[in-house]
């Protein structure tokens, strides 16, 4: 395939950008995207709050229902988005798709934050909340390719599995902000408040941080037609070309990225799922999400870092294998012991293994799509796994444990899940430059 093509050709010397200035560009990126995805989490985690919000009915279950189906509406849009952004990106550049999608994702987290209750102006309401969700998931569907491809393109070569893994990361940053805030509302404020305005605060924060965004991400070089010494021959004339011979990686990266979703959104749902289902405080439902989300930071940066030295393969499949395993028995543990540790420190050891191979991954995809379609192809496949899978694995599990009286039944998806994604994972090619690039010799013309 493409990534074997590129065997016996040098690294160049002056192919990367000076470290100082790709660490600072690479920050600028990240916080962006973590803000973004602050927003856009934010609303899983008080989906029963917004469900009393803007669905109040006498039935608890068909009110967190429609609540998830809004949610779940947010990534209808995500494919469209990843294909119009994404597809600016390859043709103008990544700082005016990213400077786009992060306006967009501002004007819908302000009107999530202030549309009225249904008790004050009816239907409107949700009308109004489906609506600014739509607009979020098309500026998110476009903001991961674009910044994905930003991230590998201003990163030095030895690095580039570490710089990548700060796109995971930053998602995992944004939910361990949206956690964190959800511990503190929970704590200042009684369940009557919460309820009633205690999540709009929630919202507006990650709005107060939207000028800083716009910000720092003006201040980003342009790298879409940046020198890429690990590009792979090819006779493809159109980006339609250049995407039918990446079919192979296209087909394994949506099969396992469908698996990571469903982990995603299966761990993004604890907070609701403890609260509803184990009938836990909403402190230590947060607490969970939480410190299940730092590790998974810690995991994704550390996974990237080991990629860079050890190859992109032996990150995503290892650790991977060790979370399939681990996941019957971990849930089980959780549910039967009912205890708030055990619940801590179950979705803590989980959420690290998951996202061990996370950035390796993120590595692999990214170098493995040709840069004339690296910011559309990586958008389109993110977003269309995240639109079947993401979009429904919160409505899903809980229709499965309310038809089948079974907690375990989130396990049981997830584990089906993983499976699929280590059989994708294990078929990725190689393409860390560490293994497949010959190093130019020292001293060498």
């Amino acid at each position: 395939m493409a990534q074997e093509a590129v065997g016996t050709a040098p690294i160049p010397s002056a192919a990367s950008p000076p470290p100082g200035l790709a660490r600072r560009y690479i920050a600028a990126a990240t916080i962006g995207n973590a803000l973004e995805f602050y927003d856009f989490i934010t609303y899983a985690f008080f989906s029963i709050q917004i469900g009393h919000a803007f669905f109040p009915t006498h039935n608890a279950y068909a009110s967190l229902m429609l609540s998830l189906a809004t949610f779940g509406a947010g990534f209808i849009t995500r494919p469209i988005g990843g294909l119009i952004i994404g597809s600016f990106a390859d043709r103008v550049g990544r700082k005016p798709a990213m400077m786009l999608s992060f306006t967009m994702m501002g004007v819908a987290i302000i009107t999530i934050a202030i549309i009225p209750p249904y008790s004050m102006i009816g239907v409107a309401a949700p009308i109004l909340a489906v609506l600014a969700r739509m607009v979020q998931g098309f500026s998110l569907g476009g903001e991961v390719g674009p910044t994905t491809a930003y991230l590998l393109e201003s990163a030095p070569l030895k690095s580039r599995g570490l710089a990548v893994s700060w796109q995971g990361a930053s998602q995992g940053i944004a939910a361990t902000l949206g956690g964190l805030v959800g511990v503190a509302l929970s704590a200042l404020l009684p369940p009557d408040a919460l309820d009633a305005y205690g999540w709009r605060i929630a919202f507006l924060l990650g709005a107060v941080t939207l000028p800083f965004g716009l910000w720092i991400r003006r201040t980003l070089p342009e790298t879409l037609h940046a020198p890429d010494p690990t590009a792979k021959a090819s006779e493809a004339t159109t980006r339609l070309g250049l995407a039918k011979e990446s079919r192979r990686i296209i087909i394994l990266a949506l099969a396992a990225l469908a698996a990571g979703t469903i982990g995603t959104y299966v761990f993004d749902y604890m907070t609701t799922f403890a609260q509803h289902t184990l009938h836990m405080a909403p402190g230590v439902a947060f607490w969970a999400g939480a410190l299940g989300n730092i590790a998974a930071v810690i995991a994704v940066l550390l996974g990237g870092w080991l990629s860079d030295r050890l190859g992109r393969r032996p990150l995503m499949i290892w650790p991977n294998l060790a979370f399939l395993i681990l996941i019957l028995p971990g849930f089980f543990w959780i549910i039967q012991a009912h205890n708030p540790l055990v619940l801590i420190l179950g979705t803590t050891v989980l959420g690290f293994l998951a996202n061990l191979g996370g950035g390796a991954f993120y590595a692999a995809l990214a170098e493995s799509l040709p840069q004339r379609i690296r910011g559309s192809a990586f958008a389109i496949i993110y977003a269309s796994s995240i639109a079947l899978f993401g979009g429904t694995t919160q409505l899903v599990i809980t229709w499965l444990i309310q038809i089948t009286g079974d907690p375990m039944a989130p396990a049981w998806y997830l584990f089906a899940a993983t499976c699929v994604g280590q059989v994708a994972l294990m078929l990725i090619l190689e393409s860390a430059p560490a293994k497949v690039l010959r190093p130019v010799a020292v001293g060498a013309t």
